[in-house]
């Protein structure tokens, strides 16, 4: 994940930032104010008012203590003798301005010698236009203020204009990650597992490497691939170390990064994506989670809608190959029954490659690349973990590997322990240990027993799994739990494993009813019923294991788009209720063989019970020794 490299300020720093900016702005008005003061033409002294017929009097006796008179406007400037910098007077003399009292006037009417000889009788006289320096500076400011505001909000809005010509430029712009050769590769060496997918895409690398082999046969380059498996299989590392292999541009993309708001945006990000890949040919373009633009279209209606249109643009691109583009369209999906016919045709997507959950080898080889870099303990049995962990996916594995050294560092390990990939494997698979609830004595004995029923159940019926470990402790969701790890992977269910599921299943419930009794039972049971009814259900419309009367009779999926008007669900009003029927018998049976197994094997029952609530936790060992002795009633057995 990119870091980013921005640091957000501390509460300290903001407050330092808030205290010198409230400084600065203090500094700014103090100067602002002084600037004002002196343009005014103020002073701060204090100033002395004496009647201007005085000053004159002082003035023009040639014995008196002023030394010199300056007028500038409305302030007569008095300079003392012996004291060189002036005082400040106004005129507010009752006789009005200071030339009708005849300082100044007394030269005013004359010219050449005459006014020669009045400035020497009158020395300390003088006249200055003053200079209003506020008035010029606050001129200039109200003329050029308003053309600086009006250059700042043009250059402000031609910037927002810009910025959305950008962004509206990019629009349609495919958002692709790209990966080169200059990038990290990754190699087939580093898929571990599902070794038939390997195959079948190494023809695809020998394609892009070697495309003149194939020409001369006549053999067209495969235009599509689509990688089909479930979540967490490893589709797009998959499709990444085809690109390493044959060492060329990948252009990564989900499905849904073609989708927006605005009709016409995901067909121009799909002709964008189809024409830098053809630049940088040979190339691969890979979209995940196609499904996310390539719903069937009779199904969803609607034409001229966005993903239609960016649908359509797919095809139309992909038929725009010829066989010396050297571009090939990789993509990847868990829903494969729900994309376009027309996406699936050949020519389209040639290739279809199953990306499969992995076996218990191959669980083994990705577990050993995930706890490559971490430090395990001598003890540690990965293989043991790969065949606790059947139906898990590479992801799955992935998380485990982290959980253990999560959990080893919380712990203080210096090394990952078999403790700590135990406890990895619970949490990812049900939940953490909630060491904070706590259950009164009652409760405790009403989840050792509805355990323990599990437990007898599950081991005396013959086709179910072995049991592998039995808790009274609060996990996730659940009060208690009890494993059931099948002995080797099988890729098939009979219908005789499916009933034996059912019936240790319900163990919980019964137990708890011959127990307590009716009024007894619980809602711990909620989950063991809801399990119960989903089975049932799916034994029965999805793999034709009903009675007689819908034995062998399947119906499609609701997601398929054939709805009956009546019940809204693919099948009839009639059809719905001999499923609910079937569905019943298949829940009754199981709690009847239940309860006939814990009936006859009560003693069990009660022993393993008890060993629960002293311990807590049992495992596999353990359960060996306290299930002895139990047997299996014939009222239990199906064949």
């Amino acid at each position: 994940m990119p870091q980013n490299n921005l640091k957000k300020e501390s509460p300290k720093a903001q407050k330092s930032n808030t205290i010198r900016s409230i400084i600065f702005s203090f500094l700014v008005i103090m100067c602002g104010a002084w600037a004002f003061t002196a343009l005014s033409g103020h002073t701060n002294g204090k100033i002395e008012e004496v009647p201007i017929s005085d000053v004159i009097s002082r003035a023009n006796d040639k014995n008196g203590d002023i030394k010199k008179l300056s007028v500038a406007g409305d302030t007569v400037l008095i300079t003392l003798k012996g004291n060189d910098n002036p005082t400040q007077s106004s005129r507010k003399d009752g006789a009005g301005t200071l030339y009708d009292i005849g300082l100044v006037d007394q030269c005013k009417e004359l010219s050449g010698d005459e006014l020669k000889t009045c400035k020497e009788a009158y020395p300390v006289i003088e006249y200055t236009e003053p200079v209003d320096w506020f008035g010029i500076v606050l001129n200039v400011a109200s003329f050029i203020l308003p053309i600086i505001l009006i250059i700042f909000l043009f250059s402000f809005m031609m910037r927002q204009v810009g910025n959305a010509n950008k962004e509206s430029m990019g629009f349609g712009k495919a958002k692709a990650k790209i990966y080169g050769p200059d990038k990290k590769k990754v190699t087939f060496d580093d898929v571990a597992g599902n070794e038939a997918a390997k195959q079948d895409l190494t023809e695809i690398v020998d394609f892009l490497k070697n495309p003149k082999k194939y020409e001369k046969l006549g053999a067209k380059i495969p235009r599509g691939v689509l990688l089909a498996g479930d979540p967490g299989t490893g589709k797009t590392l998959m499709a990444r170390a085809v690109a390493g292999e044959a060492n060329v541009p990948f252009f990564s993309i989900s499905g849904s990064e073609f989708a927006e708001m605005f009709v016409g945006v995901g067909a121009s990000r799909v002709r964008d994506l189809f024409s830098r890949a053809k630049k940088n040919a040979p190339s691969i373009i890979f979209i995940d989670e196609i499904d996310a633009v390539a719903h069937k279209r009779d199904a969803r209606g609607g034409a001229g809608r966005e993903d239609e249109q960016t649908l359509n643009q797919i095809l139309v691109e992909m038929d725009g190959f010829d066989n010396e583009s050297g571009v090939i369209v990789m993509a990847a999906t868990n829903r494969v029954d729900m994309l376009d016919k027309a996406l699936l045709r050949p020519g389209r997507f040639d290739r279809h490659v199953d990306v499969t959950l992995p076996e218990r080898k191959d669980r083994l080889d990705i577990l050993k690349v995930h706890f490559k870099n971490k430090p395990t303990d001598d003890g540690v049995d990965l293989d043991s973990l790969a065949a606790k962990t059947a139906g898990s996916s590479g992801a799955d594995l992935a998380n485990i590997a982290n959980e253990a050294a999560i959990t080893a560092a919380r712990e203080g390990h210096k090394k990952i322990t078999s403790g700590d990939i135990t406890e990895a494997f619970e949490r990812v698979a049900i939940g953490p240990e909630r060491k904070s609830k706590v259950m009164n004595d009652h409760e405790r004995k009403i989840t050792a027993y509805h355990e323990a029923g599990h437990a007898v159940v599950g081991h005396v019926l013959p086709d179910s799994d072995p049991v592998h470990k039995v808790t009274i402790i609060p996990r996730g969701h659940t009060g208690g739990v009890t494993w059931f790890l099948p002995p080797e992977d099988r890729s098939y269910k009979n219908i005789f494993e499916l009933k034996d599921i059912l019936a240790r299943a319900m163990g919980g419930r019964v137990a708890e009813k011959i127990i307590f009794g009716d009024d007894g039972i619980t809602t711990g049971a909620s989950s063991d019923l809801k399990n119960v009814a989903e089975l049932s259900k799916d034994m029965i419309i999805s793999e034709g294991m009903g009675g007689k009367a819908m034995r062998n009779l399947v119906f499609p999926s609701e997601e398929t788009g054939y709805y009956t008007i009546s019940t809204g669900k693919p099948y009839s009003e009639k059809t719905a209720e001999a499923i609910d029927a079937e569905i019943r018998t298949l829940s009754e049976e199981a709690a009847k063989r239940a309860e006939i197994v814990l009936k006859e094997n009560r003693e069990v029952l009660d022993r393993l019970a008890a060993a629960l609530l002293e311990k807590e936790t049992l495992e596999e060992k353990d359960l060996a020794e306290l299930l002895k002795g139990t047997s299996l009633p014939a009222g239990a057995k199906l064949h």
